[in-house]
């Protein structure tokens, strides 16, 4: 799917995200930085889902904005304290709120944020509202555990193939799973009928970080912006480095003594002599057909719409 084709739920956003953004507000030092990193940019994948969702199930854009605010605020405020945990100096190519402004503003910030994605959250409509909100809390719950684990696997010298894919499902996935479902609660859908397509984003939010890690280690420099190598050089235990020292027998600490590019030549070499870069797309491949199947479960009467197909192909067939 092109990024044109987005633009039918992009643009109605990016006018409500800028039609209540803080910009202005007082006191400056807490709302200037705030509206400086919403303003950073980034894809915005789950409010467009979530509005795309909400049509499919028959309710207006009008009608789920405010959970896709909320979406979208939540989001950047797990990257604003992600950032202080990951001593992250920039995001999206631009300083970090705790590198510009300090790790104190960086905090704040973040907890600024979280409150106003419930105010954004409140602006749904009420029949909907009870279960969202408790929808909404469970998986704003499962990121923070998420990313527990991953800290924890900082300090592991040995972390499980399925223990990652558990991590990354509560980081990464299940937020993207609440945007759909969201969508089609905020259209009068109950907890059962949305089920499926909350299953389907959370698939898909495996299969999209498995291919994010890929594209972290083979990508296109030009394309993704980023250094290659850059989990290996952060010493991240993904999908690829597990799978690289249970077969090769080789650990983190063994790479120490080189020095930075020797060692993400000596990684992506393993990976490449492991045949891991096809494997891992094929188990991205795999979770996005659980992704699709899980379609078929829908009501009859909505059916599975085209848009979710071609976004599960945009999302494994993205070089960025």
């Amino acid at each position: 799917m092109s990024e044109l084709k987005f633009d039918r739920w992009r643009l109605p956003f990016e006018e409500a995200l800028m039609a209540h953004n803080l910009a202005g507000f007082s006191p400056a030092g807490l709302y200037e930085p705030i509206d400086y990193f919403m303003n950073l940019g980034g894809k915005r994948l789950r409010p467009i889902v979530c509005l795309a969702a909400a049509e499919q199930c028959g309710a207006s854009l009008s009608q789920a904005m405010g959970a896709a605010l909320a979406i979208e605020w939540f989001h950047n405020f797990s990257l604003v304290h992600d950032d202080i945990m990951d001593r992250a100096p920039l995001r999206r190519g631009k300083p970090t709120i705790h590198e510009r402004n300090g790790l104190a503003a960086g905090v704040l910030c973040g907890d600024r944020m979280l409150v106003q994605s419930y105010v954004f959250l409140a602006q749904c409509p009420s029949s909907a509202l009870p279960v969202l909100l408790n929808r909404f809390n469970q998986a704003a719950a499962e990121v923070c555990d998420g990313q527990q684990l991953d800290m924890d696997f900082e300090q592991r010298s040995l972390v499980e193939a399925h223990e990652y894919i558990e991590m990354i499902r509560l980081k990464t996935a299940v937020l993207l799973g609440f945007a759909l479902e969201a969508g089609a609660l905020c259209a009068g859908w109950s907890n059962q009928q949305s089920a499926p397509l909350y299953r389907f984003g959370e698939q898909l939010g495996i299969a999209f970080q498995i291919k994010d890690d890929w594209l972290d280690a083979f990508g296109d420099p030009s394309q993704t912006g980023k250094q290659p190598g850059g989990d290996v050089l952060a010493r991240k235990k993904t999908w690829l480095w597990i799978q690289a020292q249970k077969e090769a027998g080789i650990t983190l600490a063994e790479l120490d003594t080189l020095d930075d590019s020797e060692r993400v030549k000596r990684s992506l070499g393993l990976f490449r002599d492991l045949d891991l870069p096809a494997r891992s797309m094929d188990l991205a491949l795999f979770h996005k057909q659980k992704a699709l199947d899980s379609l078929s479960l829908l009501s009859k009467t909505a059916g599975p719409s085209p848009f979710f197909i071609e976004f599960a192909d945009y999302l494994l067939g993205r070089e960025f």
